[in-house]
């Protein structure tokens, strides 16, 4: 089978939307990101990478803290109205009903279905590696405490003795996007991780 070789680029499929918060000037503020991804387990790492020239980012340094914020398919529009609207001219303080953790500066959607309360712990310059004219910030932030309603946990432990409750993807209905800007919804799982596997025999 002959590969074509294509335009290079961030080609991850899918990419999670999240809804990251931050005070800035003492105004909570959300900007929707796909750059973002999981870092390390223990102790919980997140990363995000958000243009040096977004708002959002001010609060961010402002008072080392951020909110990962997962929307569900049902927050679509108030999702995409978030990125096409900069906090530099719109007031986002007020669009959701919001509550703060332990760590007091990072404001948290109610309605989301999960929320991360994150301290950062590391900022990464891309254009101090690169060289490009516009840069990213990648914020690392240890998830400090985590959030979620009830209806969107599922029990995960198969000792009917001991509860351990944990997000269930098929609940949290997550939106999903690709990099020729469309949004996507999740489908049925294919099978169980490191499982699946035994059954390979090759051909």
């Amino acid at each position: 089978m002959m590969k074509n070789k294509i335009k290079v680029g961030p080609y991850l499929f899918p990419m999670p939307v999240v809804l990251v918060g931050a005070n800035v000037n003492g105004k909570p503020n959300f900007e929707p990101l796909a750059f973002v991804g999981i870092v390390e387990h223990k102790p919980p790492l997140i990363s995000i990478a958000s243009y040096e020239t977004h708002y959002t980012n001010i609060g961010i340094k402002e008072n080392g803290t951020f909110s990962v914020n997962t929307p569900s398919e049902g927050m679509i529009e108030v999702t995409d109205y978030c990125g096409l609207h900069s906090g530099k001219e719109v007031d986002k303080s007020e669009i959701f009903e919001l509550f703060y953790g332990e760590l007091k500066t990072a404001p948290m959607i109610s309605h989301a279905p999960l929320n991360l309360e994150c301290k950062v712990i590391k900022t990464i310059i891309t254009k101090k590696i690169t060289g490009a004219e516009q840069s990213h910030e990648i914020f690392i932030g240890q998830i400090m405490h985590a959030y979620a309603d009830e209806y969107y946990l599922t029990d995960v432990n198969p000792d009917p003795e001991i509860t351990v409750l944990r997000p269930d993807i098929r609940k949290l209905n997550p939106i999903l996007y690709s990099i020729d800007n469309y949004y996507w919804k999740l489908s049925d799982n294919i099978g169980k991780a490191f499982v699946i596997g035994n059954n390979y025999k090759k051909e």
